[in-house]
Protein backbone atom coordinates (compact mmCIF):
# COMPACT_ATOMS: atom_id res chain seq x y z
CA UNK A 1 0.00 0.00 0.00
CA UNK A 2 1.17 3.54 -0.62
CA UNK A 3 2.52 5.60 2.34
CA UNK A 4 1.32 8.88 2.89
CA UNK A 5 4.86 9.91 2.07
CA UNK A 6 4.66 8.72 -1.34
CA UNK A 7 1.60 10.32 -1.86
CA UNK A 8 2.74 13.66 -1.06
CA UNK A 9 5.58 13.03 -2.96
CA UNK A 10 3.90 11.95 -5.86
CA UNK A 11 1.54 15.23 -5.97
CA UNK A 12 4.47 17.03 -5.12
CA UNK A 13 5.86 15.41 -8.87
CA UNK A 14 2.64 16.01 -10.37
CA UNK A 15 1.81 19.41 -9.66
CA UNK A 16 4.27 21.22 -12.36
CA UNK A 17 2.26 18.96 -15.06
CA UNK A 18 -0.90 20.18 -13.34
CA UNK A 19 -0.18 23.75 -13.26
CA UNK A 20 0.98 23.89 -16.88
CA UNK A 21 -2.13 22.27 -18.05
CA UNK A 22 -4.77 24.37 -16.14
CA UNK A 23 -2.77 27.42 -17.16
CA UNK A 24 -2.82 26.01 -20.70
CA UNK A 25 -6.63 25.61 -20.57
CA UNK A 26 -7.68 29.03 -17.95
CA UNK A 27 -5.77 31.81 -19.82
CA UNK A 28 -7.44 31.49 -23.55
CA UNK A 29 -10.91 30.74 -21.91
CA UNK A 30 -10.59 33.61 -19.80
CA UNK A 31 -9.33 36.00 -22.30
CA UNK A 32 -12.22 35.01 -24.33
CA UNK A 33 -14.24 35.77 -21.79
CA UNK A 34 -13.03 39.42 -21.47
CA UNK A 35 -12.49 39.75 -25.06
CA UNK A 36 -16.48 39.23 -25.72
CA UNK A 37 -17.58 41.85 -23.61
CA UNK A 38 -15.59 44.25 -25.30
CA UNK A 39 -15.54 45.90 -28.59
CA UNK A 40 -12.52 44.80 -30.20
CA UNK A 41 -11.26 45.56 -33.62
CA UNK A 42 -7.86 45.37 -34.06
CA UNK A 43 -7.22 46.80 -37.54
CA UNK A 44 -9.77 49.24 -36.80
CA UNK A 45 -8.99 50.90 -33.22
CA UNK A 46 -8.14 48.14 -31.10
CA UNK A 47 -10.10 48.42 -28.23
CA UNK A 48 -12.92 50.52 -28.33
CA UNK A 49 -14.51 49.62 -25.21
CA UNK A 50 -16.50 47.65 -22.93
CA UNK A 51 -19.57 46.68 -24.51
CA UNK A 52 -21.23 44.43 -22.22
CA UNK A 53 -23.48 41.66 -23.86
CA UNK A 54 -24.12 43.57 -26.86
CA UNK A 55 -21.28 40.59 -28.74
CA UNK A 56 -23.33 37.64 -27.49
CA UNK A 57 -26.97 39.50 -28.73
CA UNK A 58 -25.53 40.49 -32.36
CA UNK A 59 -23.78 36.71 -32.56
CA UNK A 60 -26.93 34.88 -31.73
CA UNK A 61 -29.26 37.08 -33.40
CA UNK A 62 -27.43 36.97 -36.77
CA UNK A 63 -28.82 35.25 -39.54
CA UNK A 64 -25.75 32.93 -39.98
CA UNK A 65 -26.16 31.71 -36.10
CA UNK A 66 -28.59 28.83 -36.40
CA UNK A 67 -27.86 27.40 -40.10
CA UNK A 68 -24.41 27.42 -38.76
CA UNK A 69 -25.67 25.31 -35.42
CA UNK A 70 -27.91 23.38 -37.49
CA UNK A 71 -25.15 22.12 -40.06
CA UNK A 72 -22.61 21.74 -37.19
CA UNK A 73 -25.41 19.20 -35.68
CA UNK A 74 -25.90 17.56 -39.03
CA UNK A 75 -22.17 17.07 -39.76
CA UNK A 76 -21.85 15.33 -36.48
CA UNK A 77 -24.97 13.28 -36.34
CA UNK A 78 -24.13 12.23 -40.08
CA UNK A 79 -20.95 11.66 -39.39
CA UNK A 80 -21.71 9.48 -36.21
CA UNK A 81 -24.42 7.10 -38.02
CA UNK A 82 -21.84 6.39 -41.17
CA UNK A 83 -18.69 5.78 -38.81
CA UNK A 84 -20.67 3.30 -36.38
CA UNK A 85 -22.30 1.15 -38.83
CA UNK A 86 -19.72 0.25 -41.10
CA UNK A 87 -17.06 0.74 -38.50
CA UNK A 88 -19.17 -2.13 -36.95
CA UNK A 89 -19.49 -4.03 -40.29
CA UNK A 90 -15.54 -3.44 -41.22
CA UNK A 91 -15.18 -4.43 -37.34
CA UNK A 92 -16.87 -7.84 -37.67
CA UNK A 93 -15.25 -8.25 -41.25
CA UNK A 94 -11.90 -7.93 -40.41
CA UNK A 95 -11.84 -10.38 -37.60
CA UNK A 96 -12.23 -13.08 -39.86
CA UNK A 97 -9.66 -15.09 -41.14
CA UNK A 98 -8.25 -14.43 -44.15
CA UNK A 99 -5.34 -14.26 -46.64
CA UNK A 100 -3.03 -11.18 -45.78
CA UNK A 101 -5.12 -9.93 -42.58
CA UNK A 102 -2.21 -7.90 -41.11
CA UNK A 103 -1.77 -5.81 -44.16
CA UNK A 104 -5.32 -5.30 -44.77
CA UNK A 105 -5.97 -3.87 -41.45
CA UNK A 106 -3.22 -1.53 -41.89
CA UNK A 107 -5.20 -0.23 -45.23
CA UNK A 108 -8.14 -0.04 -43.55
CA UNK A 109 -6.39 1.90 -40.86
CA UNK A 110 -4.39 4.44 -43.19
CA UNK A 111 -6.52 7.00 -43.66
CA UNK A 112 -7.04 7.98 -40.00
CA UNK A 113 -3.08 9.43 -40.20
CA UNK A 114 -3.59 11.60 -43.22
CA UNK A 115 -4.16 15.47 -42.35
CA UNK A 116 -7.54 16.73 -42.75
CA UNK A 117 -6.30 19.53 -45.11
CA UNK A 118 -4.70 16.45 -47.35
CA UNK A 119 -7.77 14.37 -47.72
CA UNK A 120 -9.93 16.82 -48.30
CA UNK A 121 -8.02 18.05 -51.04
CA UNK A 122 -7.33 14.76 -51.69
CA UNK A 123 -11.52 13.90 -52.22
CA UNK A 124 -12.31 17.63 -54.00
CA UNK A 125 -9.90 17.65 -56.87
CA UNK A 126 -9.49 13.72 -57.46
CA UNK A 127 -12.86 12.24 -56.82
CA UNK A 128 -15.68 15.00 -56.38
CA UNK A 129 -14.07 17.50 -59.37
CA UNK A 130 -17.28 17.52 -61.69
CA UNK A 131 -14.84 17.51 -64.92
CA UNK A 132 -12.21 15.35 -63.97
CA UNK A 133 -12.76 13.44 -60.76
CA UNK A 134 -13.16 9.72 -60.10
CA UNK A 135 -17.19 9.96 -59.92
CA UNK A 136 -17.52 12.24 -63.16
CA UNK A 137 -16.09 9.46 -64.83
CA UNK A 138 -18.42 7.34 -63.72
CA UNK A 139 -21.14 9.05 -63.92
CA UNK A 140 -20.22 9.46 -67.80
CA UNK A 141 -19.58 5.65 -67.75
CA UNK A 142 -23.05 4.77 -66.73
CA UNK A 143 -24.93 7.74 -68.97
CA UNK A 144 -25.68 9.93 -66.25
CA UNK A 145 -24.41 13.66 -66.11
CA UNK A 146 -22.10 14.22 -63.62
CA UNK A 147 -22.97 15.75 -60.03
CA UNK A 148 -21.30 19.14 -58.59
CA UNK A 149 -21.08 17.67 -54.99
CA UNK A 150 -19.05 20.33 -53.62
CA UNK A 151 -22.31 23.26 -54.79
CA UNK A 152 -25.43 20.80 -55.36
CA UNK A 153 -24.54 18.16 -52.31
CA UNK A 154 -22.34 20.39 -50.41
CA UNK A 155 -23.12 19.11 -46.78
CA UNK A 156 -23.59 15.44 -47.67
CA UNK A 157 -19.74 15.96 -49.46
CA UNK A 158 -18.24 17.52 -46.05
CA UNK A 159 -19.88 14.48 -44.11
CA UNK A 160 -18.74 11.84 -46.67
CA UNK A 161 -14.89 13.49 -46.29
CA UNK A 162 -15.16 12.95 -43.12
CA UNK A 163 -16.35 10.19 -42.51
CA UNK A 164 -13.87 8.77 -44.18
CA UNK A 165 -11.22 10.23 -42.15
CA UNK A 166 -12.50 9.11 -38.81
CA UNK A 167 -14.03 5.77 -39.70
CA UNK A 168 -10.87 3.87 -39.44
CA UNK A 169 -10.75 5.43 -35.37
CA UNK A 170 -14.12 3.76 -35.24
CA UNK A 171 -13.36 0.68 -36.91
CA UNK A 172 -10.27 0.34 -34.67
CA UNK A 173 -11.95 0.40 -31.52
CA UNK A 174 -14.68 -1.54 -32.31
CA UNK A 175 -12.61 -4.35 -33.92
CA UNK A 176 -10.85 -4.40 -30.52
CA UNK A 177 -13.85 -4.76 -28.98
CA UNK A 178 -14.99 -7.71 -31.08
CA UNK A 179 -11.78 -9.75 -30.53
CA UNK A 180 -12.06 -9.19 -26.43
CA UNK A 181 -15.97 -11.09 -27.07
CA UNK A 182 -15.98 -15.02 -25.90
CA UNK A 183 -16.05 -17.28 -28.95
CA UNK A 184 -17.69 -19.37 -26.84
CA UNK A 185 -21.04 -17.87 -26.20
CA UNK A 186 -21.06 -17.06 -30.29
CA UNK A 187 -20.47 -21.50 -30.43
CA UNK A 188 -23.11 -22.29 -28.08
CA UNK A 189 -25.21 -20.09 -29.71
CA UNK A 190 -24.69 -21.62 -32.96
CA UNK A 191 -24.92 -24.95 -31.67
CA UNK A 192 -28.50 -23.95 -30.20
CA UNK A 193 -29.38 -23.27 -33.95
CA UNK A 194 -29.60 -19.60 -33.74
CA UNK A 195 -29.04 -17.48 -37.31
CA UNK A 196 -26.41 -15.47 -37.99
CA UNK A 197 -28.76 -11.99 -37.72
CA UNK A 198 -29.34 -12.92 -34.01
CA UNK A 199 -26.19 -14.05 -32.38
CA UNK A 200 -25.04 -10.57 -33.77
CA UNK A 201 -28.25 -8.54 -32.68
CA UNK A 202 -28.19 -10.33 -28.87
CA UNK A 203 -24.58 -11.17 -28.59
CA UNK A 204 -22.13 -9.31 -30.31
CA UNK A 205 -24.25 -6.01 -30.79
CA UNK A 206 -24.57 -5.53 -26.67
CA UNK A 207 -21.04 -6.94 -26.69
CA UNK A 208 -20.30 -3.57 -28.88
CA UNK A 209 -22.23 -1.04 -26.65
CA UNK A 210 -19.43 0.27 -24.40
CA UNK A 211 -17.10 0.40 -27.84
CA UNK A 212 -19.37 2.67 -29.68
CA UNK A 213 -20.52 5.02 -26.80
CA UNK A 214 -16.67 5.62 -26.63
CA UNK A 215 -16.27 5.90 -30.14
CA UNK A 216 -19.72 8.38 -30.17
CA UNK A 217 -17.71 10.46 -27.17
CA UNK A 218 -14.70 10.61 -28.57
CA UNK A 219 -15.69 11.54 -31.99
CA UNK A 220 -18.07 14.12 -30.96
CA UNK A 221 -15.70 15.89 -29.36
CA UNK A 222 -13.46 16.43 -32.34
CA UNK A 223 -16.36 16.70 -34.56
CA UNK A 224 -17.73 19.98 -32.99
CA UNK A 225 -14.64 21.77 -33.95
CA UNK A 226 -14.27 20.72 -37.58
CA UNK A 227 -13.02 23.41 -39.44
CA UNK A 228 -10.36 22.44 -42.18
CA UNK A 229 -12.20 20.54 -44.24
CA UNK A 230 -14.75 22.87 -44.88
CA UNK A 231 -12.44 25.38 -45.54
CA UNK A 232 -10.07 23.81 -48.18
CA UNK A 233 -13.61 22.53 -50.20
CA UNK A 234 -16.13 24.80 -49.55
CA UNK A 235 -14.86 28.28 -47.86
CA UNK A 236 -18.27 27.67 -45.70
CA UNK A 237 -20.71 28.61 -48.88
CA UNK A 238 -23.60 26.24 -49.74
CA UNK A 239 -24.77 25.67 -46.82
CA UNK A 240 -21.93 24.31 -44.98
CA UNK A 241 -21.04 27.31 -42.53
CA UNK A 242 -20.51 25.37 -39.40
CA UNK A 243 -20.38 26.98 -35.86
CA UNK A 244 -16.81 26.61 -35.57
CA UNK A 245 -16.43 28.15 -39.65
CA UNK A 246 -18.74 31.27 -38.32
CA UNK A 247 -16.20 32.34 -35.62
CA UNK A 248 -13.22 31.78 -37.86
CA UNK A 249 -15.17 34.24 -40.22
CA UNK A 250 -15.92 36.72 -37.40
CA UNK A 251 -12.49 37.32 -36.05
CA UNK A 252 -10.27 36.91 -39.16
CA UNK A 253 -11.97 37.60 -42.06
CA UNK A 254 -14.15 40.41 -40.18
CA UNK A 255 -11.78 41.49 -37.91
CA UNK A 256 -14.28 41.68 -35.01
CA UNK A 257 -12.66 39.78 -32.10
CA UNK A 258 -15.41 40.49 -29.28
CA UNK A 259 -17.67 39.33 -31.35
CA UNK A 260 -15.50 35.95 -32.80
CA UNK A 261 -14.95 35.35 -28.82
CA UNK A 262 -18.88 36.03 -28.24
CA UNK A 263 -19.16 32.89 -30.72
CA UNK A 264 -16.50 31.00 -28.86
CA UNK A 265 -18.16 31.11 -25.77
CA UNK A 266 -21.60 29.64 -27.33
CA UNK A 267 -19.56 27.12 -28.91
CA UNK A 268 -18.01 25.76 -25.62
CA UNK A 269 -21.77 25.97 -24.09
CA UNK A 270 -23.25 23.58 -27.31
CA UNK A 271 -20.26 21.68 -26.57
CA UNK A 272 -20.55 21.00 -22.73
CA UNK A 273 -24.56 20.22 -23.90
CA UNK A 274 -23.57 17.81 -26.09
CA UNK A 275 -21.09 16.53 -23.85
CA UNK A 276 -23.31 16.39 -21.07
CA UNK A 277 -25.48 14.17 -22.98
CA UNK A 278 -23.30 12.07 -24.45
CA UNK A 279 -21.85 11.81 -20.57
CA UNK A 280 -24.85 10.04 -19.60
CA UNK A 281 -25.50 7.75 -22.18
CA UNK A 282 -22.16 6.69 -21.67
CA UNK A 283 -22.35 6.16 -18.26
CA UNK A 284 -25.69 3.88 -18.65
CA UNK A 285 -23.77 1.57 -20.63
CA UNK A 286 -20.58 1.62 -18.64
CA UNK A 287 -23.20 1.02 -15.64
CA UNK A 288 -24.99 -1.71 -17.48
Amino acid sequence: MATQHSRSAARLMMAPAVVLLLGWMLVPLIMTLLFSFKKYIPLRGGDLGWVGFDNYIRFVTSSAFWPSVSATLIVVGGVLIITVIFGVLLAILLNQPMWGQGVVRILVIAPFFVMPTVSALVWKNMFMDPVNGLFAHLWKFFGAAPVEWLSQASLQSIVMIVSWQWLPFATLILLTAIQSLDSEQLEAAEMDGAPPVKRFAYITLPHLGRAITVVVLIQTIFLLAIFAEIFVTTQGSFGTKTLTYLIYQRVLESQNVGLGSAGGVYAIILANIVAIFLMRMVGKNLDA
